[in-house]
């Protein structure tokens, strides 16, 4: 019995359509909250949960350099800072530096951009016969205990595929993908299907899928043969449902926590407000910031 998950896929190949002009030059993966971008959260939240390795999914023309650059060592900055004493600047940069060197990174090309789940597929080789951690860079969850963390606790027990959840008001859910679902026991779900983007009449329940997965070597066996969809697409939630129709077990876990989601301008900015609002250093002040200006 497999209990230990040592890597994680993190797709990075997006477009990121919702940012432009500002994604044109610049990943989305690094847009902050508060005074850390997003993928330093995801990465926080991997290394709580025991990753060891991130392989993330880029595509061709997809700049690296910055992602790289902002979790490389800079000597020379650091020179500079301490020759002009500033040491709490140093700390910050200590700070990362301890993160990064708790993971292992690789990147593998997605060459089209086919879905989501053929960008999982990429990392097939270099995940190997392992179950493995799945994160989108849209999804974050601010709990006491990680995201991935409550997923795993269960995966130790059930060792099946294992889909992160979250209730919603029903007018949210035509933006997710919501299953339909047996309840086995306390946040815990068997899936009997999945539909994505439904409207409020076909809406199943309001449990709507987010970001975050464990998924085992059989996944991959069923996206190799997933059909595409009308868009020419291989899409995770078609895999699963296939899974669920062979008779496969899927479970779904309702995690504990809020779901916060960077989908778009107007998602990520509210996003941005609510890690602001609640930073330990800066929330105060920002909060003192809004009264002044809305009296």
């Amino acid at each position: 019995m497999i209990t230990k998950i040592r890597k994680a896929i993190i797709p990075i190949a997006g477009l990121g359509t919702r940012f432009l002009p500002l994604s044109k030059a610049f990943p989305k993966e690094l847009l902050p909250l508060a005074d850390r971008p997003i993928i330093q959260y995801l990465l926080e939240e991997a290394i709580a949960a025991g990753i060891e390795e991130i392989i993330f999914v880029t595509r061709p023309a997809k700049k690296n350099h910055e992602i790289v650059d902002y979790f490389e060592n800079a000597p020379k900055l650091e020179k500079i800072l301490k020759s002009r004493d500033k040491e709490y600047l140093l700390d910050e940069l200590k700070n990362l530096k301890e993160l990064s060197e708790k993971l292992s990174f690789t990147y593998v090309i997605q060459k089209e951009p086919l879905g989501d789940g053929h960008a999982i597929l990429q990392a097939k080789k270099l995940i190997g016969e392992e179950p493995c951690a799945v994160f989108f860079c849209d999804d974050l969850v601010d709990s006491k205990i990680p995201c991935l963390s409550q997923l795993l606790s269960v995966f130790k027990t059930c060792q099946k595929p294992i889909l992160a959840l979250k209730k919603l008001p029903k007018k949210e859910l035509f933006q997710y993908g919501v299953v339909d679902t047996e309840k086995i026991a306390s946040r815990l779900h068997k899936i009997k299907n999945i539909i994505e983007k439904p409207s409020i009449d076909t809406a199943p329940s309001d449990l709507a899928v987010l970001g975050r997965y464990i998924i085992t070597p059989e996944v991959f066996d069923y996206l190799k043969k997933t059909p595409a969809s009308q868009k020419g697409e291989i899409v995770l939630a078609n895999t699963f449902k296939q899974m669920v129709k062979d008779g496969k077990m899927i479970y779904g876990y309702e995690v504990e926590g809020r779901w916060l989601d960077c989908g778009d301008k107007l998602r990520w900015l509210k996003t941005n407000l609510y890690f602001s609002l609640n930073h330990p250093k800066f929330g105060p002040e920002l909060k003192k910031f809004l009264e002044e200006i809305n009296q």
